[in-house]
């Protein structure tokens, strides 16, 4: 089992069924943030951290609308029931020792997406002698940059006044949702022949 995409085509190129397995994956994860993020915004935004609410938004419809344009998509059977296993594991779930639910929800969302953000290294796959000029390798590394700068929003949130209270229910539902998160994409990449122990998944 490699811990690099591979082998690359005769351009450098990856495989279009490793694109297309961990491209799925990542517009699933991103594409559930992007849902969630527009269903909390409001019609008005009222406050400043609305407007970084509006701003995620956006950039995750960007991350999924990048990679469903730049991966060479092939058919794969198993994405099926695959798909499903990944959208049940983004379903909201409030965070436990949160009396105030809304509360308890955005902690869920900021931490499911701090676990994604955080997570996920997608371009780590990438070998050396990857085409720097695919579009999906570009793809990825877009990704990956986007990713670090949104996670600072998380981290901001996390780390806020308001939850001072909750410390310990934050760092336990940060923690739930990291390892569901990072089981999730070592699964996957695993079944196409890619190690996640060392590439592509932070401990």
């Amino acid at each position: 089992m490699s811990t690099f995409f591979g082998p690359l085509d005769s351009d450098g190129r990856v495989p279009a069924r490793q694109q297309t397995r961990v491209a799925s994956f990542l517009v699933s994860a991103h594409g559930a943030l992007g849902r969630r993020f527009a269903l909390a915004l409001p019609l008005r935004l009222e406050s400043a951290w609305q407007t970084e609410l509006n701003a995620q938004f956006y950039n995750e419809s960007e991350i999924v609308s990048l990679l469903l344009r730049a991966t060479h998509w092939t058919p794969d059977l198993a994405l099926g029931y695959l798909a499903a296993a990944w959208e049940t594991a983004w379903f909201p779930a409030a965070a436990d020792g949160i009396p105030d639910q809304s509360l308890a929800f955005a902690v869920d969302l900021a931490t499911l997406a701090h676990a994604i953000h955080a997570g996920i290294r997608p371009a780590a796959l990438l070998p050396v002698e990857a085409n720097a000029n695919d579009p999906f390798a570009m793809a990825l590394r877009r990704v990956e940059f986007e990713s670090g700068r949104l996670l600072q929003a998380q981290i901001m949130f996390l780390k806020g006044e308001s939850l001072l209270p909750f410390r310990d229910a934050v760092s336990a539902a940060l923690e739930r949702r990291h390892a569901e998160v990072r089981k999730l994409w070592r699964e996957m990449l695993e079944s196409i022949d890619i190690s996640g122990d060392e590439n592509g998944v932070k401990p």
